[in-house]
C-alpha cells in the first residue's frame, strides 16, 4: 500500500471570498477530477485563510515576515509542490483576495507548477491572461492546461447555487484529465 503522506501535494486555491459563492462547489468538483496515484490535493479556501490586506513592513522577496498570519501562510504554501488557482472572472480580471494572497509571499511560489481555472458567464480568458502576468512575476511555472469554465444562468437556481454541478461542468471533464496528466508529468 502506498503512503500518501509522501506524495507531493497540489493546493487548489479557491480565490474568492464572496458570500453565496459557487466557488466551493467548483473547488470540490475540481478536486474530485484531480485524482492521481502521483499526488494528493487540498482545497485552500482564501475565505478561511482570511489574510488582511498586505501588512508586512518589508517586501515579500526579503522573506522577513513579522506578522503571525504571514508566517502561517508561508508555512502552509511551502507544503505544496504545485497549485491550481481557481477563481471567478471579475470585470475581466481576478479577485483582489487572490492577488493579495499571492502578494504576501514570493520565494514560496517560485518554480512551482501552476494552472488557472477561471469561471464566469463568459468563461475567464481575460482573467487568465491577467493572472499569467502575476504568476510569471512570481517565477511560477505556468502549465499549458488552464481549463475555462463557462457558468451560465440556467446552471444555477434562484439562490444562485448550482442545480447540478456535475452536469454543469461536464464539458470540462476532459480538460481536467489533461490537467492531471500535466501535473503527473511535471512532478516526476
Amino acid at each position: 500500500m502506498m503512503n500518501t503522506n509522501s506524495l507531493p501535494k497540489i493546493g487548489i486555491i479557491l480565490g474568492t471570498n464572496r458570500p453565496h459563492r459557487i466557488g466551493g462547489d467548483i473547488a470540490q468538483w475540481v478536486q474530485a477530477h484531480m485524482t492521481s496515484p502521483a499526488f494528493t490535493t487540498d482545497i485552500i479556501d482564501l475565505a478561511q485563510v482570511n489574510l488582511p490586506f498586505l501588512d508586512e513592513p518589508e517586501i515579500p522577496a526579503a522573506a522577513h515576515y513579522t506578522q503571525p498570519h504571514t508566517k502561517a501562510w508561508s508555512n502552509q504554501v511551502q507544503q505544496y509542490a504545485g497549485f491550481v488557482l481557481l477563481f471567478p472572472q471579475y470585470n475581466w480580471g481576478y479577485p483582489a483576495v487572490l492577488k493579495n494572497a499571492l502578494d504576501y509571499l514570493y520565494r514560496e511560489w517560485a518554480h512551482k507548477p501552476v494552472s488557472t481555472i477561471v469561471y464566469g458567464n463568459h468563461g475567464g480568458m481575460q482573467a487568465e491572461i491577467a493572472m499569467r502576468f502575476v504568476t510569471s512575476g512570481l517565477h511560477m511555472n505556468a502549465l499549458a492546461v488552464n481549463p475555462e469554465l463557462v457558468v451560465t444562468p440556467d446552471m444555477v437556481n434562484d439562490q444562485g447555487q448550482f442545480q447540478d454541478v456535475n452536469q454543469a461542468l461536464s464539458r470540462s471533464a476532459d480538460d481536467m484529465a489533461l490537467l492531471v496528466t500535466e501535473f503527473n508529468n511535471v512532478l516526476k
